[in-house]
């Protein structure tokens, strides 16, 4: 708005300028719009660049796997994938029935084909999942494997109109019994840690996969996790994890420092985060210093969970060049969900959440960088001897210095054409005295809910044809703390 006001002002001022200033600003205009255009210049080199060309169908049933949902197939399954692979590739497949297994691991050049009338169930013994080096919730540990695991692959994919039914319920229990001891001896901050459930889907180190079209419910912990990963696709799933009761932790799908991630055409129902981007907790995640960036994600349906589209809280290693476009949520705890907390570190920043349409979500805009302070900071009770302690407490321990490194920063963040209906509260954003939630963009966006909301310690907000009507008749509560608003 500085240029603007000054060219026009010369131009009125020095007539035998006019024409160079008016040249001049109209190049400065042409230039801010092809840099507009080149922030997201990015965008159609995300997913997956190959798909499994070989079209020989391996039967699983030809390796003595059974139909009935009871038998455990898990060395039937594996060996078919195993063969597959071995002879260049193809699709492994399954004839119509329930299949129980464990954790399968796929190989490249593999289509794992769970097609329409076929029930993948996961096993509830956690002793038919075994423990692997991965990350979960930030950490690098040891954790179980997930009951469908790319790992370390190229080219592979998982497709079909069936179902996978991780059954989750079992751990579900286990998890809640755990915090119901954990937490009145201060240990919220590690019992999700301690409590180690199977995820449903992980691809892992690995480039060029694509998961199309199938089903998943009852997740034990998260659904889809793409950790450490790149050009892969997630296209048309359905996630309903509310089936037969509401699964602690189960979120949708977790992009975790991954690059060139497409997720499209998606509907998800889960008891946690829908669609969440990672990358890494506190010092563990500052070590390993891995982003998540380049991200689409459109044509997509959220329903119960707690975020549409959530950054963080693990934002150590960075989140940055997002595009979440066409967007529906209904009845989601929150829409644009940035969290993080004051030993995480981090930056996120040049997020676009554009063409959203929420409904009867519980806040619209949630921005924290103070998130859930039992569960954000690790904490030893007395009575603990750190040399005996698991090697994954010993890192959630592990102080963040200097304690500047631990402060994350939201910048650069751009939100249009936004229409909100039956929301609880429009905004909920609060910043740090120290990391001021900087230069927020809203434009178009129209927010009905039945209050207003607060803001505090933020810097260049701009708000542009934007309106929020609370049915309580308030206005955003800045708290006294301007710092730039518009």
């Amino acid at each position: 708005m500085a240029n603007h006001w000054w060219f026009s002002n010369n131009i009125n001022e020095n007539k035998p300028m006019k024409l160079l200033h008016s040249s001049f600003f109209l190049l400065f205009i042409a230039v801010t719009v092809v840099k507009a255009q080149m922030k997201l210049d990015w965008t159609n080199k995300v997913g997956a660049k190959q798909y499994p060309s070989k079209t020989t169908v391996w039967y699983v049933n030809d390796n003595g796997a059974t139909n009935d949902g009871s038998t455990l197939n898990t060395n039937a399954i594996q060996q078919t994938i195993d063969k597959c692979s071995a002879k260049g590739g193809g699709i492994v497949s399954f004839k119509s029935g329930k299949y129980l297994t464990g954790s399968i691991f796929l190989k490249e050049n593999v289509c794992l084909n769970i097609g329409e009338g076929v029930e993948l169930m996961g096993s509830q013994n956690i002793k038919d999942y075994p423990e692997i080096n991965t990350r979960v919730a930030g950490i690098e540990m040891k954790w179980p494997a997930a009951l469908i695991n790319i790992i370390g692959q190229t080219n592979a994919a998982v497709a079909g109109k069936g179902l996978v039914n991780a059954q989750g319920k079992p751990f579900w229990d286990i998890y809640r019994k755990m915090r119901a001891e954990y937490d009145p001896k201060g240990l919220r901050w590690i019992v999700d840690y301690d409590a180690k459930r199977p995820r449903t889907l992980l691809v892992s180190n690995s480039t060029d996969i694509i998961i199309k079209n199938i089903t998943l419910q009852q997740a034990g912990f998260w659904t889809v996790q793409l950790l450490y990963s790149r050009q892969v696709t997630v296209d048309g799933i359905t996630i309903r994890n509310n089936v037969d009761g509401h699964g602690p932790s189960t979120d949708g799908i977790d992009i975790d420092s991954s690059s060139w991630i497409l997720v499209q055409n998606c509907d998800i129902d889960c008891n946690d985060d829908d669609f969440c981007l990672k990358a890494g907790r506190d010092w563990d995640g500052l070590r390993v210093n891995r982003p998540t960036e380049y991200v689409v994600i459109r044509k997509c349906i959220s329903r119960a969970g707690a975020g549409l589209l959530t950054c963080g809280s693990e934002t150590s290693g960075g989140i940055r060049h997002v595009l979440a476009t066409d967007l529906i949520s209904n009845g989601t705890n929150n829409g644009l969900n940035l969290k993080s907390a004051i030993t995480r570190g981090g930056t996120v920043e040049d997020i676009h959440f554009t063409n959203i349409t929420m409904t009867g979500v519980g806040t619209a805009f949630q921005f924290t960088l103070n998130w859930n302070p039992s569960y954000s900071y690790s904490k030893l009770p007395e009575g603990y001897d750190m040399n005996t302690l698991p090697e994954h407490w010993k890192k959630m321990l592990h102080r963040v210095e200097p304690a500047e490194k631990g402060i994350p920063h939201f910048k650069d963040i751009f939100i249009s054409n936004v229409k909100v209906t039956g929301a609880k509260k429009a905004i909920n954003a609060i910043g740090l005295k120290e990391s001021a939630m900087q230069n927020f963009h809203f434009e178009n966006v129209d927010i009905s809910a039945a209050t207003a909301g607060n803001v505090k310690f933020a810097q260049g907000w701009e708000w542009k044809n934007s309106a929020i009507k609370a049915l309580d008749n308030t206005q955003i509560d800045f708290n006294g703390d301007a710092s730039g608003q518009r």
